[in-house]
């Protein structure tokens, strides 16, 4: 069936005022309400912050007071029917009143999952399901494959130079891309709960993985460095208590590494499984049980091309400067075992392009993605 433009025109309103919440709901799902009556917004609101009024309660409240009976409410996702930090928003929409619920998505969420649809339309309300609702499930797929696969959502980020490189034949990478490109670097850092590299980058490039400067989100910084390599002077280490520090490591690693690092603070995290597919796997697994709904990964190529060749990677930033490097030897971004054939690479979709100075930043989603 056909949706109506006008539903289309309030829902949009409502994907806008949640996108607003990026970064400070996570791990609960952007949200956003419109309350309309006759052809004019009367109350709205967004999740604003986890553990706050959801987004319908905000709208109720925007409304200052009027009547809100027979009015048509936009959620850009189905309203919560349990009590969780806050009681169920089915409640609040069945004493308003309103004719009709006009909701983009169904909540993935295992206790709602169509529940709070089912309930509005036991209580009499009309309800429509589907305006813009690719919109919103793009918006919160971070949230909904926490929910449907137990792990976070991966965003994968590199700079090359023109002729695809990510550091010289020697290693020197600093700096490839320009400064805006960099600053766009930490706003993306600043939305995520988690930003990875591998023990190679941190030997190399001795990084500090902060958001400068801080963004809404502290994100925790990962290292995969299965043998506990990191040193305790490393300016990650002597920066733990801006940020924590998660490493992961095998069970073949040196326990007086694994009692230096758990002593100067980080967390570990045991990776397990038959080979490198199923330990990053649970790795992943164990970082959606703590919580992360979305992971930046950084690098190095090693690290890419692992995650890669196991299809872990969802949305990709790729910074390209204006710059050759050449070289045999140098070092392309993505390691692994790639694949032989040019129709079984991965295809990036929904793509963008966007210019930082003399930086381009290509933006996609892989075809594998939620």
């Amino acid at each position: 069936m056909a949706i109506a433009d006008e539903d289309q025109r309030f829902m949009r309103r409502a994907l806008a005022l949640a996108e607003q919440g990026r970064g400070f709901v996570e791990p609960n799902p952007m949200v956003g309400c419109v309350i309309v009556k006759d052809d004019q917004i009367i109350g709205e609101g967004f999740h604003e912050k986890f553990g706050g009024p959801h987004a319908e309660i905000n709208a109720i409240a925007n409304a200052g007071g009027a009547s809100l009976e027979g009015s048509t409410v936009y959620v850009s996702l189905e309203p919560c029917c349990h009590h969780g930090k806050t009681p169920p928003c089915t409640d609040a929409l069945l004493k308003i009143k309103p004719s009709r619920v006009v909701i983009a998505m169904q909540d993935p969420f295992p206790k709602v999952q169509g529940s709070g649809i089912q309930l509005l339309v036991q209580s009499g309300i009309q309800v429509s399901v589907g305006a813009c609702g690719d919109e919103a499930a793009r918006l919160n797929a971070p949230f909904a494959k926490v929910q449907q696969r137990s792990k976070p959502w991966v965003i994968a980020k590199w700079a090359m130079t023109l002729d695809g490189k990510l550091a010289t034949s020697s290693g020197s990478s600093k700096w490839i891309s320009g400064e805006a490109a960099r600053a766009e670097v930490h706003r993306i850092r600043g939305f995520c709960d988690g930003v990875m590299v591998g023990s190679g980058t941190v030997k190399l490039d001795d990084p500090l993985l902060t958001t400068r400067p801080p963004g809404p989100r502290t994100a925790a910084r990962i290292i995969f460095d299965s043998q506990a390599t990191l040193s305790p002077s490393s300016r990650l280490i002597e920066t733990i208590a801006d940020a924590p520090v998660v490493v992961a490591v095998s069970s073949t690693a040196r326990s007086e590494r694994l009692e230096r690092l758990a002593h100067a603070g980080c967390k570990l995290i045991l990776c397990e499984g038959n080979d490198h597919a199923e330990r990053m796997e649970n790795f992943l697994c164990q970082l959606g049980a703590q919580g992360m709904t979305n992971v930046l990964v950084e690098g190095g190529s090693q690290l890419l091309g692992l995650l890669w060749d196991t299809r872990q990677i969802d949305e990709v930033y790729t910074f390209i400067a204006p710059k050759i490097a050449g070289g045999t030897d140098a070092i392309s971004p993505i390691g692994g075992r790639g694949v032989l054939n040019m129709e079984q690479a991965t295809n990036l979709v929904r793509t963008d392009l966007q210019s930082y100075q003399e930086t381009i930043c290509l933006h996609g989603f892989t075809d594998f993605s939620l």
